[in-house]
């Protein structure tokens, strides 16, 4: 496994699900990690699982609000140096009809998913430059950026929006040789107190993983770890799906022909 010793690593939605797989991944790498959550009980349950206490650091943020996330950048910073690699991981999953949705949802969504990814990469952009630190940043997307389903406009919207994001901040910062990425995860299995997928959806969405089981959260740790290594030096402006084949098409489906 590549080791990430002295390098200074900022996971958002860190306290638990995919956001705590990764950042797990980099501390058993060697990384100094800040791991940032809105939900400060969550992140300290989160923090008490690491037996090394020395290179991690917790600090609550909403995502959504400028100052706290460059506070958060400051903070990392200040506690172990400037910043090497930044995962905008935080999101947020409501359903809700467009029909029936508050204007109040749908902004929810939007500020947590696709805002919060710019301010987090935006600060983290910023202390990369200052300091000629040619970091790695990766965004957390979903399948549900180029896969539709009902309840979940928002949701899908602000995924769309940062893969897109993601395409045109790696354009900016190349001059600086700042990489950046995006994973779109599938069907993770999280602890069901954080997943609102209900049974019969989760049931469902099995029936079109080629791979036929869910996702661990630490599958979608290894592929970003490998982003922010060495041998991903060339790769900027990608999208790295991490969902057992599901985005392969319609795999669930009888053939459409006897021929075939």
């Amino acid at each position: 496994m590549t080791r990430f010793e002295g390098q200074v690593v900022i996971v958002t939605g860190a306290a638990s699900g995919i956001g705590l797989g990764i950042a797990r991944a980099f501390h058993d790498a060697g990384a100094s990690v800040v791991m940032g959550d809105v939900r400060e009980d969550a992140l300290d349950q989160a923090q008490a699982t690491f037996s090394d206490q020395e290179r991690l650091a917790c600090v609550q943020v909403d995502v959504r609000d400028a100052p706290a996330v460059a506070h958060l950048v400051a903070t990392a910073e200040q506690a172990f140096g400037p910043t090497s690699v930044m995962i905008a991981n935080a999101g947020i999953v409501p359903n809700a009809s467009v029909l029936n949705m508050d204007v109040s949802a749908w902004d929810s969504v939007i500020e947590t998913n696709l805002r919060g990814v710019f301010l987090s990469c935006q600060a983290a952009a910023r202390s990369m430059v200052t300091h000629g630190t040619r970091g790695r940043i990766v965004t957390v997307s979903s399948i549900a950026h180029s896969h539709g389903r009902l309840g979940a406009s928002a949701y899908c919207a602000s995924k769309a929006g940062v893969v897109m994001f993601t395409k045109v901040l790696a354009m900016e910062l190349a001059e600086h040789r700042i990489n950046v990425n995006c994973v779109a995860p599938g069907v993770i299995e999280i602890p069901r107190r954080v997943s609102r997928m209900n049974e019969e959806f989760r049931t469902a969405l099995l029936q079109a993983i080629p791979w036929g089981r869910r996702g661990q959260p630490d599958e979608v740790a290894q592929a970003v770890l490998y982003l922010c290594s060495p041998g991903a030096e060339y790769i900027t402006g990608a999208l790295l799906s991490v969902d057992g084949g599901y985005s392969t098409g319609w795999t669930h489906m009888p053939y459409s022909s006897p021929q075939l």
